[in-house]
């Protein structure tokens, strides 16, 4: 029995038997046959439970809580993995142009009065390339109700994302595609836009979905029927029963892969980390995830390491912590006052404070770890200096004429800034990274007041961030393997109305020469040429710095002391080789 809110740690007091009245033999078996079913089945902990399990998901928030159940039902085609990619013979391999999977054709191409590439006829006409991307499914993929996983199956899922695109993702990938079709029963193949390049052209593919199961639901349905919540796929494990506590999951008969080493799969949901790791030491679980740790749980979990009571394993996550300037604000548009507001936030007492020092300070916007990211000694660093942050304001003339504590303008009006960001009632990390902003602005003379807005509202089409309504925006980025960076950093990205309020260069950036780097890095098929135009991107960025990176947060996996085989990654959902788990014998 799993501890729950109400319950005391240690579970439910062991009865007490009187000796001189032997146990029957029904008993011994029963007891024999629970410790046999305990073995046979991988008890996982989990904060909270998503509603749904389609693999398209209406959110990057929704997709990161529900990846550890999804893998285990629709195994990614193409796994992100240790800033990498990796095949899980969904595909029969990740299809390159040095293997042949993806070749480049040469197309003639329309140019209208701008030079831009138009559907429309007219007198000029150029020669571009065009990548075309073959993918071949394994011939032995089956959905868990026994019919065969077929090249229409893919098709299917990017015909219901044209019908109705599932998230942003989608639609930016449909942008992309001129055409995705079958060429037999286990292959499918996607022509790109013409002249549309990059180093992750071979992520164009479609998930498949099942054609027999979902061909009568309307596309716009989809994600909330029934078999969103309780789908049919293609993984190693097929859903037994789902209840509001727990999701039970057996063995998939018709799986391809290695036969998994346990036959069930019990998922809880329990509502914090400490009755995670209280089920993991009294043997309920075996294995438990989280991004939610408050600083004084870390020195437990290292005693109980200590103790050789569990493992436990830091993983910098996706989600990466920032602030953005809106450069439209005549005050953030003086660049000392945005290196002085960097040198004067405590960034590594904000991670020591929030992650125990388990996760770094951020010199760029592009990860320590991704390939595109510069040497350390190339980029502008800003350590935490308050005297120095004081003296850039003072040779700006910001002083603090009447010893209230805040400088002034020149103008005479107040040095105040507005800060917003998400609604942080119930994930207290963004909270706390504002309170400790505003204190250490307060140090340097800079008054900052926060606003706090509804998640859903704050990222809205309509809302502040996507419209530039804001001075400061203290947010998270979800990042990929590769750092792309178009959408964030390029001059066409920056909201406005002439666009139709799309890109997401929230801080209105543009400076050409990282422009065009830009550009260069995220298109050319070069790995050199890329390598140096990130290098030329991130020195300029982080000279100009438009915006204040933080840190990555943290994911913290706990597992019991007789497990092994289990490798949290950065990308990659923790099930990711659950059939490579095992228990080790005591």
């Amino acid at each position: 029995m799993l501890l729950t809110a109400c319950e005391i740690e240690g579970g439910v007091p062991t009865p007490t038997v009187d000796v001189e009245t032997p146990l029957d033999q029904s008993t011994n078996e029963e007891a024999l046959a629970a410790i046999e079913a305990r073995e046979d089945t991988w008890s996982i902990g989990m904060l909270n439970q998503p509603q749904s399990l389609y693999p398209y998901h209406s959110s990057t928030t929704t997709e990161r809580i529900a990846a550890p159940i999804t893998e285990l039902l629709f195994p990614a085609p193409i796994l992100a993995y240790s800033y990498g990619y990796t095949t899980t013979e969904v595909l029969e391999q990740i299809p390159t142009l040095d293997n042949g999977g993806a070749e480049i054709q040469p197309i003639d191409v329309y140019l209208d009065a701008a030079g831009e590439i138009t559907t429309t006829t007219t007198e000029v006409i150029t020669q571009v390339d065009q990548l075309v991307v073959t993918y071949r499914w394994n011939p032995e993929l089956h959905w868990s109700d026994g019919t065969p996983v077929t090249a229409e199956d893919s098709v299917f899922a990017y015909e219901l994302a044209r019908a109705a695109p599932p998230n942003n993702a989608a639609i930016d990938r449909l942008a992309q595609t001129v055409s995705y079709a079958a060429v037999d029963e286990h292959t499918t193949r996607a022509i790109l836009q013409p002249d549309l390049t990059g180093v992750t052209y071979f992520l164009n593919y479609w998930t498949p979905l099942p054609r027999h199961l979902l061909k009568d639901v309307a596309p716009a349905e989809i994600q909330e029927s029934d078999f969103a919540t309780q789908p049919i796929g293609y993984g190693p494990y097929a859903i037994q029963e789902r209840t509001a506590n727990e999701i039970r999951l057996i063995r998939n008969e018709h799986y391809f892969g290695s036969t998994p080493t346990v036959s069930e799969i019990a998922i809880s949901f329990l509502p914090s980390l400490d009755l995670l790791r209280a089920n993991i030491l009294n043997g309920n679980l075996d294995v438990a995830m989280t991004d939610q740790i408050a600083t004084e749980q870390f020195e437990q979990l290292d005693q109980d390491v200590s103790n050789e009571q569990l493992q436990v394993t830091y993983t910098p996550n996706t989600i990466w912590e920032h602030i953005d300037f809106n450069l439209d604000v005549q005050l953030l548009q003086d660049i000392r006052v945005r290196r002085a507001v960097l040198l004067g936030t405590n960034r590594q007492g904000m991670a020591n404070m929030l992650f125990s020092g388990h996760t770094p300070v951020l010199d760029s916007w592009v990860l320590p770890n991704q390939p595109e990211a510069a040497p350390s000694d190339g980029l502008t660093q800003y350590p935490y200096n308050p005297d120095a942050a004081r003296q850039l304001l003072d040779e700006g003339d910001y002083i603090d004429t009447d010893d209230d504590g805040i400088r002034s303008t020149s103008e005479g009006f107040p040095l105040t800034l507005q800060l917003i960001t998400t609604d942080n009632t119930e994930n207290p990390v963004r909270k706390a990274i504002a309170q400790q902003f505003t204190q250490d602005m307060r140090e340097i003379g800079i008054d900052v007041a926060t606003t706090e807005i509804p998640a859903a509202d704050f990222f809205s089409g309509e809302g502040p961030l996507q419209r530039r309504e804001f001075e400061m925006a203290l947010f998270g980025w979800g990042a990929s393997p590769n750092a792309g960076g178009l959408s964030l950093w390029s001059c066409n990205a920056i909201p406005s109305e002439q666009n139709g309020w799309r890109g997401e260069n929230f801080s209105g950036w543009c400076f050409r020469d990282a422009d065009r780097a830009i550009r260069t890095g995220v298109t050319t098929l070069d790995e050199e040429e890329r390598r140096a135009a990130y290098i030329d991107q991130q020195e300029i960025w982080t000279r100009e710095i438009p915006a204040m990176p933080l840190f990555q947060r943290l994911n913290v996996t706990l597992v019991a002391p007789n497990v092994q085989g289990i490798q949290p990654d950065t990308f990659a959902p923790l099930t990711w080789n659950i059939t490579e788990w095992q228990r080790r014998e005591e």
